[in-house]
């Protein structure tokens, strides 16, 4: 391998063991056994080297189990299968997932890497509505990746964080598929989530 080759591998250890924040300059150049000068030689800042490889490393898992497809007869079965195999995954790659969270907080004053991640949340939505529809990503509507495509992007995002922070109480796919059901019902009955008991809405929000 070359030094940017090597570069890349070694800021990909180092976010595997010390995370996105705690990373430095020289913990890369010790990792890759190049000199710190080559960073900024091959692609100008640590920021912009760490982004790459990390950006890199996401595009691997989602080419290896990005799609995750459950198992089981039934619908509810392979949405409940397909989370508990979400879920198990998170802990197994869970280096990866603190070094996108770490880089979505460094982000708020990187304007440069910030729009690097919304271009990737837009790019997402229709790719997992495509894969939710069983369809091919062209044939996803728009209004299909906004709807469909944002919810399971806000579920993804929501239970790697609770998996992360409580691991022994992450929810199950049976759990996820009941509290989207829970959800749905409410919505039939004209409910509005969160309003008080006698707030004037057809359906209550009940704990």
């Amino acid at each position: 391998m070359g030094n940017r080759e090597d570069l890349l591998a070694g800021a990909r250890r180092c976010l595997e063991e010390k995370g996105y924040l705690r990373t430095t300059v020289r913990d890369i150049a010790a990792a890759s056994q190049v000199s710190m000068a080559a960073i900024g030689y091959h692609f100008g800042s640590r920021e912009a080297l760490l982004n790459q490889a990390l950006f890199a490393a996401i595009d691997e898992w989602s080419d290896a189990v990005g799609g995750l497809a459950g198992e089981g007869e039934s619908a509810e079965e392979r949405f409940a299968d397909m989370w508990d195999r979400k879920v198990r995954n998170f802990g197994e790659l869970r280096w990866l997932w603190i070094a996108n969270v770490e880089a979505f907080v460094h982000a708020q004053s990187s304007p440069e890497l910030l729009a690097a991640l919304a271009a990737g949340q837009r790019a997402a939505r229709p790719h997992v509505a495509a894969l939710l529809r069983g369809v091919p990503e062209p044939e996803v509507a728009e209004a299909d990746a906004r709807s469909l495509g944002s919810v399971q992007i806000a579920l993804m995002t929501g239970v790697m964080v609770q998996t992360l922070t409580d691991p022994e109480q992450a929810p199950t796919g049976r759990e996820l598929a009941a509290g989207l059901r829970g959800l749905a019902a409410l919505l039939d009955e004209g409910g509005a989530p969160g309003a008080p008991p006698g707030s004037g809405t057809t359906g209550e929000w009940k704990s």
